[in-house]
């Protein structure tokens, strides 16, 4: 009953999230700061209760007066005031209430977040009686229900036999003592609150507790507003001669006194008492079997390492272990914290599909603030260059202009970008950079030539980045490279980023590449032919037809000036009676066939996914160390935004 409980709650949430995701944007989503707008809203409340506090008449002749006197006074001021404060007040029962449901339909509340659980529980109950607490000051006549009702609801309980209400009964039962001590409890409350607020998100790690200035100043717009429109008025002063008969009644923070006014306290006894136990309980209610077990994580750049326990995002774990790690909503919906899983099984989690697309997916990425670890696991972090706390550095962005566009065949474009004057872009090769869209959209594209050599002097040549663009069908920046760039155009692009390098060893090298995949292997073949690297290196480029090859003049060149490397072009598209006299099929077949015992050797692998997640576990199974294999997968963008 609890699973399809939560499943239900998890699809509306999930719904909400996503119409919210396009009305305001990820970063501004309130549904990914419920618990920080509720913070922000106990402020308001707390400052504007002191002010008010400040001209509140303490004694019970002259709280109603004091009340109504700050409410018509100050040019309207007061009546905004005191309507920031109750509205305000709804609006933190609110956001608590929706934080709440939201921890339980995704069942965030186990293991080491219990502790957080049960003292949102606390928190809960605190803010609804400060807050009954508060309507029983200005002392009108829905003060009067409020407190009467409330020691009727107390005097249920044994031992206190109708004593409580007793001093409600009279005018002259209502003592200026008693009085104060109701407005003690109203100062008293909140600090507890306060308090029990800080205790609860003390296990929750890198806790915020502000909501972007954007979302604090249109909730405090919004609640100004709200003040103008519906102000709040007293209702009547208070009359214990008579009862009520027709009173507003606040729905967020009153909802159970009509029951107690028409007798039944026992029936709200046990709601309270039965939803606390339940609230209490239900980490510990095991729902379906979990595993305890706590994983190691490897996290590039770097490598850092961490241990993730059971139910703990990669994110979680990664902040506890104090790594600098990029993010924003932690609830999967910015894609901020976006990751590649190199090895390893994750659990991707709940997250919203634009911010984790399909095609990412398919690369291997994952949220690392949703994404569970279900064995040992090895990532690498996009956009950062270091995780230490000490040295975080945010993902460099760069403008460029197009220098030359060069058709090498009908359907792959060479296009060289040149940085401002002065500027040189460091990277090492294999390394790929993010085109920025005017969108927002990113694509992503490898170096096609080695990084500046940091040996000798900066040379013009430098400041020139070379990519191979293959048109894609339907695709967003490739049709406009193909249709529409010209140069000059001016391209925002960040980077460097990614780890498919060259490996200091001295195993042969043999690298496979599909397609454009070839365009990070030339770096890297070009920057090792620099360095004089003298091992063995065999290249396998597999594609369909001969007039996707290209470049094979200088591929030839290299064959010819360094004995030590080697190159296959495999095509996989060819009829039987094609006159092409190379080696056909799959590529990796190709090289398995010339080396079918790999374990001596070290494998590059760049291609499509599906090449990549082929090819991977057959060199796995013909001897290869799984830390001698490197890989890049990538998937061609569509206008749909899989990218």
């Amino acid at each position: 009953m609890i699973s399809l409980v939560q499943r239900a709650l998890r699809a509306g949430f999930m719904a909400a999230e996503a119409v919210f995701n396009r009305a305001f944007g990820n970063r501004l989503n309130p549904f990914y700061h419920l618990g920080k707008i509720s913070f922000f809203l106990f402020w308001v409340i707390a400052i504007t209760g002191l002010v008010l506090y400040a001209f509140f008449d303490t004694s019970v002749e002259g709280a109603y007066r004091s009340v109504e006197a700050v409410s018509h006074g100050a040019w309207g001021l007061g009546s905004v005031m005191r309507g920031l404060h109750r509205y305000g007040s709804d609006a933190m029962v609110l956001t608590m209430l929706l934080h709440m449901l939201r921890y339980f339909a995704l069942d965030r509340l186990r293991g080491f977040r219990a502790f957080s659980w049960v003292t949102g529980v606390g928190l809960i109950w605190l803010t609804y009686a400060s807050g009954i607490n508060g309507f029983m000051l200005p002392w009108d006549r829905l003060a009067q229900f409020v407190t009467q009702a409330s020691f009727e609801w107390l005097d249920w309980l044994p031992g206190f036999d109708g004593r409580l209400i007793r001093n409600f009964i009279l005018p002259e039962h209502v003592t200026n003592r008693l009085f104060s001590l109701l407005v003690f409890v109203h100062i008293g409350v909140p600090l507890l609150l306060l308090l029990l607020m800080w205790i609860h998100v003390q296990r929750v790690t890198k806790a915020s507790t502000q909501p972007p200035r954007p979302m604090a100043l249109a909730l405090m717009l919004t609640l100004v507003a709200v003040s103008i429109a519906a102000p709040v008025s007293s209702q009547g002063p208070a009359d214990l001669h008579t009862t009520p008969l027709e009173l507003s009644l606040d729905w967020f923070l009153l909802p159970v006194f009509p029951l107690i006014q028409e007798g039944h306290s026992g029936l709200v006894w046990a709601l309270a008492t039965g939803l606390t136990l339940v609230g209490v309980a239900l980490p510990w209610l095991k729902l379906h079997r979990r595993s305890d077990a706590a994983y190691s994580l490897t996290i590039h750049p770097g490598p850092a390492r961490a241990v993730a326990r059971a139910d703990e995002t990669l994110l979680e774990a990664g902040l506890r272990a104090d790594l600098a790690l990029p993010y924003d909503c932690r609830s999967g919906g910015c894609g901020v914290c976006v990751c590649t899983v190199l090895n390893g099984r994750v659990d991707l989690g709940l997250y919203q599909e634009a911010a984790l697309t399909p095609a990412m997916r398919a690369r291997g990425q994952a949220l690392m603030c949703c994404a569970v670890a279900l064995e040992d696991v090895e990532f690498e972090v996009e956009g950062v260059a270091s995780l230490a706390p000490d040295q975080t550095q945010a993902l460099q962005h760069w403008q460029g202009r197009v220098q030359r566009m060069e058709r090498l065949t009908p359907e792959l474009m060479r296009l060289f970008i040149t940085l401002p004057s002065g500027k040189v872009l460091s990277y090492h090769a294999g390394q790929y950079i993010n085109i920025i869209l005017d969108d927002g959209a990113k694509r992503s594209f490898s170096f096609a030539k080695a990084p500046p050599d940091p040996a000798r002097p900066v040379l013009p040549d430098d400041g020139i980045i070379e990519l191979h663009v293959r048109r894609v069908e339907g695709g967003h920046f490739t049709t406009h490279v193909f249709e529409h760039m010209r140069v000059g155009d001016e391209i925002e692009f960040e980077g460097p980023i990614g780890r498919f390098t060259l490996r200091d060893s001295q195993r042969p090298i043999l690298m496979i590449a599909g397609a454009t995949g070839f365009a990070p292997i030339k770096s890297i073949l070009e920057d090792a032919f620099r360095r004089g690297v003298r091992r063995p290196i065999q290249l396998y480029w597999g594609v369909r037809t001969e007039d996707d090859l290209y470049l094979q003049k200088q591929l030839a060149h290299w064959q010819a000036e360094h004995d030590n490397f080697t190159y296959v072009p495999v095509l996989s598209g060819l009829a039987d009676d094609d006159p092409w006299t190379g080696r056909r099929g799959l590529v990796h077949e190709a090289l398995l066939a010339d080396h079918p015992d790999l374990s001596g050797h070290e494998i590059y692998v760049c291609g499509s996914v599906h090449m990549v997640k082929a090819a991977v576990p057959d060199f796995l199974s013909h001897g290869l160390g799984e830390e001698y294999c490197f890989s890049d997968a990538f998937v061609p963008n569509s206008t749909n935004g899989q990218s």
